[in-house]
């Protein structure tokens, strides 16, 4: 979905999300991201941004500890990620319609079988449909390049074509990709809080090349993703 700001505004005004009956906690993997964060939400007092740490196990731990400290309305996973070519390209950003723990499972004789196929459970939690698609109208009334699709949680980041190519097989409308989502949407699922992911893109996923990564565009897309979210949830 690219950014046409011309027919948002030809269309009427852009969908809106309630405004939570609560505070809304954000969580970032580092501290580069919860910086960003930050200043794009300015001194709003209706966010608290606190760290994740890397990977899903910590995010979800340390999203936990917050819920329970605290009481709060929406509960949202943000920070820079891959994009998949074709769906998402450098320095756009990416609103998650499902968050997918993309390599939990297990590896067969005959390919992956994810958690769901085993039985044991589920890989995909949903967003909040509503306030993802409030999001996603503001950004592109603002003229921001903005995408929806899943965002996948892994464990390992894809560094390979061969990679590339097996997720986007088994999940036709993986977006973007990041290591920290599933974890916080697993414990906003527990306190039956809306969730949400979004991820700034400084990468394209496959093949491993940190000298094409643009971090300073992630960072700030993120910046404006957050002014975004105040202006959306606070007006």
């Amino acid at each position: 979905m690219k950014s046409d700001v011309d027919t948002v505004l030809g269309g009427g005004k852009p969908a809106r999300m309630n405004r939570p009956s609560g505070r809304v906690l954000i969580m970032t993997a580092v501290e580069a991201e919860q910086q960003a964060v930050l200043r794009g939400i300015g001194d709003s007092d209706l966010f608290d941004v606190k760290l994740a740490g890397f990977g899903p196990a910590a995010a979800a731990a340390r999203t936990a500890a917050e819920l329970s400290a605290a009481s709060y309305a929406l509960v949202i996973s943000a920070g820079i990620g891959g994009g998949f070519v074709g769906k998402a390209e450098v320095g756009s950003t990416v609103i998650a319609d499902r968050i997918i723990a993309a390599d939990l499972g297990a590896e067969t004789p005959d390919g992956f079988l994810s958690v769901d196929e085993l039985g044991f459970g589920s890989s995909v939690i949903p967003a909040d449909s509503s306030l993802a698609e409030a999001l996603t109208d503001a950004m592109l009334s603002a003229g921001i390049n903005v995408n929806r699709g899943s965002i996948l949680t892994v464990t390992t980041g894809t560094g390979s074509a061969e990679k590339t190519e097996a997720l986007t097989s088994r999940i036709s409308d993986a977006t973007a990709e990041g290591m920290e989502g599933f974890g916080v949407a697993t414990a906003a699922k527990l306190w039956n809080l809306p969730v949400l992911e979004l991820r700034t893109i400084s990468n394209a996923v496959g093949p491993r090349d940190r000298s094409a990564w643009r971090m300073k565009e992630a960072f700030a897309a993120l910046e404006a993703a957050g002014n975004i979210l105040r202006r959306v949830i606070s007006e």
